[in-house]
């Protein structure tokens, strides 16, 4: 069974950074593209970013150039390093297949505020 841990969210002001972590287990991780969501209160999941196992990356518009996707296959591990944040970027922030595949993991909540 496939499982999905996120990590690295917490409190930060405007114009700051987080560098968030999934880890992922109970599959072959390298051969899967894989994405970043998040959902905001009252507001449906959406994909934030995505990299493919060639390490191609696609962002959705209102984070390019604010964040980067990464991955490491050889600890099945998936990064998003998030910097000039904003506060419409408050949301809990999941990992998954870019397209999604596996149960959802707990997710790891960021909040940008002042």
């Amino acid at each position: 069974q496939v499982q999905l841990v996120e990590s690295g969210g917490g409190f930060v002001q405007p114009g700051g950074s987080l560098r968030l972590s999934c880890e992922v287990s109970g599959t072959i991780f390298g051969f899967y593209s894989m994405g970043w969501y998040r959902q905001a209160p009252g507001k449906q999941r959406e994909l934030v970013a995505s990299i493919t196992p060639e390490r191609q990356t696609t962002y959705v518009d209102s984070v390019k150039g604010r964040f980067t996707i990464s991955r490491d296959n050889a600890k099945n591990a998936v990064f998003l390093q998030m910097t000039s944040l904003k506060l419409e970027d408050t949301a809990v922030y999941y990992c998954n297949g870019g397209t999604p595949r596996w149960k959802w993991g707990q997710g790891t909540q960021v909040t940008v505020s002042s």
